[in-house]
């Protein structure tokens, strides 16, 4: 049985992200006392009584408003529901409900979708009674619950599974997805376009202004018969360069979200180049030991030659040479040129990650590397390794055995990088090498 989808949809500030970190128990959508803060849907998914749930946290709902970002999370909140298996009303249970809750009572209404109303904010008994101001909205009996201290959202949870007439059940459910899918950049690179583009739908807000993505958002995709996790996240930038808070949790987010991912997608604007800050973001990715591609985005825009993509492709090399053993792909995602690209090398380098390099192999290749090169003796010690053994995937750890391993010198341990990686398909990972004692 697939996993059901639950929209939670509401005015801003009414506590929709503050329910949705508390029932998945982590904290994945951006709080703050701020109107605003959530513009893009925001996936997460937990498991009640033996069901899974998959939930979905969308911006505050403003009727009438031509500001850009209130018209795009409209949308983004329609979007919503018209997907949703069941969709939670939220209100704001310490106020009268407003224009804004009675014009939403309306749309769930007509959306012909099973819903909930939600009163939040009731944090204790005696604030209880004030849920019978809400009946007037017609949607159904009001659930009064607090998502800052948890109380009543279990009661709620049941009233869920009891409007989605699911039960306590054993059933196996389908395999998590294989490939999480990180998209990571600086702001601006194009990071939700090309979410869009692969997704081949309207699932991120995009504007032309900088920040404009704040949570990491997972979307799901089904690429040939695969699930893969698409995250978009916010753009990252220097630490002295952040202003707000809002924009230091969001770049927690996005470091979040590579820690979490199996693959990286690291965008740069082609117009823009590859500057300091990008080279700043592929050795956080590298650090973390995270699979890594390298996307030069809006390739549209840049006046081609024949050769202006192999020149541009060993500028970035010669910059940074660490990016030699890692693809580049060349894209533009609104166009979609090349967009196909992605997937099928994002598919193949996680494939790779999941492979062991075969021991007696390793083995016969640091031998082979040693007698034709042996390390260079230290203190008067004959260096000799004796043992070698691939001892973690994702990212690859190789753990080396010798005499002496404190001795041997960081340009003989890039020699033996570089000798396993010419031997063996590693395009694409990181590799880390253990020297450890006999």
């Amino acid at each position: 049985m697939s996993t059901p989808l639950i929209a939670i949809v509401g005015r801003p500030n009414v506590g929709k992200s503050t329910f949705f970190n508390r029932v998945l128990s982590q904290r994945q959508a951006i709080v703050d006392a701020t109107e605003g803060i959530t513009r893009d849907r925001i996936y997460g998914e937990m498991e009640w009584c033996g069901q899974k749930l998959r939930f979905i946290d969308t911006g505050g709902f403003i009727p009438e408003d031509t500001d850009i970002f209130n018209a795009a999370v409209r949308e983004q909140a329609k979007l919503a529901i018209s997907e949703a298996d069941l969709i939670l009303l939220m209100i704001d249970g310490r106020v009268d409900a407003t224009s804004s809750d009675l014009t939403l009572a309306q749309f769930v209404r007509e959306s012909d979708r099973p819903h909930l109303l939600v009163v939040n904010k009731v944090d204790t008994m005696k604030y209880d009674s004030i849920v019978q101001n809400f009946y007037h909205l017609g949607i159904g009996e009001p659930y009064p619950i607090s998502a800052l201290n948890g109380r009543l959202t279990g009661d709620l949870l049941d009233a869920v599974l009891g409007k989605l007439g699911l039960g306590v059940t054993n059933e196996e459910y389908d395999n998590p997805e294989d490939l999480r899918l990180a998209i990571v950049g600086m702001p601006n690179v194009g990071k939700s376009s090309l979410t869009n583009a692969l997704l081949q739908r309207e699932q991120t807000i995009v504007t032309p202004i900088a920040g404009t993505t704040r949570d990491a958002i997972d979307s799901y995709l089904k690429w040939h018969g695969n699930e893969i996790t698409l995250v978009d996240t916010a753009g990252l930038r220097k630490l002295s360069k952040i202003k707000d808070k809002i924009e230091y949790y969001s770049s927690l987010r996005t470091q979040n979200a590579i820690f979490s991912c199996n693959v990286a997608l690291v965008l740069i604007d082609a117009e823009k180049g590859f500057g300091k800050q990008d080279k700043s973001i592929v050795d956080y990715v590298i650090g973390k030991g995270k699979a890594l591609i390298f996307v030069v985005n809006k390739w549209d825009k840049i006046e081609k030659s024949t050769s202006t993509m192999k020149e541009f492709e060993e500028e970035i090399r010669l910059q940074y040479k660490e990016l030699d053993h890692f693809p580049i792909i060349f894209i533009s995602s609104t166009t979609r040129q090349r967009i196909n690209k992605v997937l099928e090398t994002a598919w193949s380098v996680y494939e790779r990650s999941k492979n062991s390099i075969p021991t007696n192999k390793l083995n016969s290749l640091v031998e082979k590397a040693m007698n034709e090169n042996p390390p260079p003796a230290e203190k008067g010690k004959v260096i000799k390794i004796n043992y070698c053994v691939q001892v973690h995937k994702q990212p690859v750890v190789i753990a080396l055995f010798a005499n002496y391993p404190k001795l041997i010198k960081v340009s003989y341990q890039r020699f033996l990088l570089n000798q396993i990686r010419l031997n063996f398909d590693l395009k694409g990972l990181p590799i880390r090498l253990s020297f450890r004692k006999k």
